[in-house]
């Protein structure tokens, strides 16, 4: 049967660190046939969408940044929104990307095709793509999750979600609900307390809270990693095996993280001198059960006098404001959502149908599972970036990144080795790399009793890997092939 044409052989989905990381090494062994689709005006994922108030990266950044693209200009221990923004819009340049891209390309819907062994994928407009790879860049941080409180949609003054930030609202002198204690909230909260009149922050569980510690790079220190490129390596060295300690206490003895608890309550006293405001921003469960937080400056605000912590948890919304279990109405101008992502709901960001026409979603519905993160079977030649159990609880993101991508591409040596049409990951050999991913999740920090945006709603933690990077840069580095079926061409 003659197959019908394909309009790119690679396609590329998103242009975060996943999509641009993968892009650039394809350039780089020398496959030039591919298309990034993009569903925003601009490249930068993530960094592109979070930009509220106060936005940075909690990984220094000189570990935050591709091994192969390294920055000596970063002018902060912990990068800032925007100079990430600018990184990854200077690696699109710096690599050509720019002309393979397509931007506000929005995907509806992607299907393989079995018998031309290609996958179709249709865009916004109804636009449609035949591609015989298809990698996914869409990453675990690109859906705002809101929360299902009643009465929500009935607010009546604004309201927004912090990967959504409206720039054009004036918060100044108004009053402000911040709904949500996780990774954002903890940055924008203490960038718009000083400006707005009021504002009631409320809190389910609190977090555990860690000196941040960040600083300037001075501008001989930058010079420095520009002229001596060995110094900079270095100090890469240092801040990854620094990182990769704390993955010991996280994955193989919880009890350490005892230890690191005293520090987050030495943190807390220090910064908090009412013992009532302190009692309720102490957490009861097991350091790392959640995801720890870095600030040298959240505590300070909540302590401010026009800031509200509110514990007694949310029974509704109505048009004027939040209505808390314990009667008390709340009346404000603002919701301000920091309430995170669809992550362990890893649900397909559009529906994507396999080999015999499953939906990844119904594959998916009791939590999703993959092949080292990347492969998936029952959808061949289709490979994801930040698939399931492939976030860190200790590290950077991008090094796990660059390990996918790594193996993408022994994958694709494969098959153009073996000239062959389809690869896709044996259904056999999945269920047992879950299976031990599992055992080992099941010992961890993150099962020791704590419900967290790491697991689903049944307590599946589909999000995290249960070890160290370097581990699963070197169970990546050789995929073991006899785990795929193939076809020949």
């Amino acid at each position: 049967m003659e197959r019908a044409a394909l309009d790119t052989r690679i396609l590329i989905l998103g242009t975060g660190f996943s999509g641009l990381g993968m892009a650039i090494r394809l350039k780089q062994a020398g496959i030039d046939d591919f298309v990034i689709l993009e569903q925003a005006g601009d490249v930068g994922g993530t960094w592109r969408d979070n930009h509220y108030p106060g936005a940075a990266c909690d990984v220094p950044a000189h570990l935050y940044s591709f091994s192969f693209a390294p920055n000596p200009d970063w002018s902060r221990k912990f990068a800032p929104q925007r100079e990430i923004l600018d990184y990854l819009r200077r690696c699109a340049d710096r690599f050509g990307l720019r002309r393979h891209l397509r931007l506000r390309a929005r995907v509806v819907s992607a299907r393989f095709d079995a018998a031309g062994d290609a996958w179709e994928v249709t865009t916004e407009g109804g636009a449609t793509l035949r591609a015989s790879i298809v990698v996914s860049g869409c990453g675990g941080l690109s859906r705002p999750a809101l929360p299902d409180i009643p009465g929500r949609a009935r607010f009546a003054g604004a309201a927004f979600h912090s990967a959504r930030w409206d720039h054009d609202y004036p918060l100044a002198g108004k009053a402000v609900a911040v709904i949500g204690t996780g990774a954002s909230a903890i940055q924008f909260v203490p960038a718009i307390a000083p400006q707005v009149a009021r504002l009631s922050l409320f809190q389910r569980t609190p977090a555990w809270v860690l000196p941040r510690r960040d600083h300037e790079i001075s501008a001989a220190t930058r010079r420095r990693y520009a002229r001596a490129p060995l110094t900079r390596w270095l100090r890469r060295q240092a801040i990854y095996w620094r990182n990769e300690g704390v993955a010991i206490p996280m994955t193989l003895a919880p009890r350490i993280l005892e230890l690191a608890a005293r520090l987050g309550v030495a943190h807390l006293r220090r910064q908090i001198a009412d013992p009532r405001l302190r009692a309720a921003l102490t957490p009861d469960y097991t350091m790392g059960c959640k995801r720890v937080l870095l600030s040298d400056d959240y505590y300070p605000a909540l302590a401010r006098d026009n800031v509200t912590l509110v514990t007694a948890g949310i029974e509704r919304i109505d048009e004027t404001g939040v209505i808390t279990r314990d009667g008390a109405h709340h009346p404000v101008d603002a919701i301000l959502y920091g309430t995170g992502f669809q992550a362990a709901e890893d649900v397909a960001p559009f529906p994507i149908f396999g080999r015999d026409g499953q939906e990844l979603a119904d594959v998916w519905r009791a939590g999703a599972e993959a092949y080292y993160g990347t492969a998936v079977a029952g959808f061949p030649n289709l490979f994801l970036i930040v698939g399931p159990n492939t976030g860190l609880g200790h590290s950077s993101m991008v090094l796990m990144i660059e390990s996918q991508i790594a193996f993408i591409l022994r994958c694709l040596e494969r098959m153009d080795r073996a000239r062959l049409t389809r690869l896709e990951v044996r259904e056999d050999a999945q269920r047992r790399f879950n299976a031990g991913i599992h055992r080992r999740l099941s010992r961890t920090v993150w099962a020791s009793g704590c419900a967290s945006w790491y697991q689903t709603s049944t307590g599946k933690n589909t999000t995290l890997w249960p070890g160290f990077t370097w581990e699963f840069r070197l169970r990546t580095r050789r995929p073991r092939f006899s785990d795929f079926e193939a076809r020949p061409a």
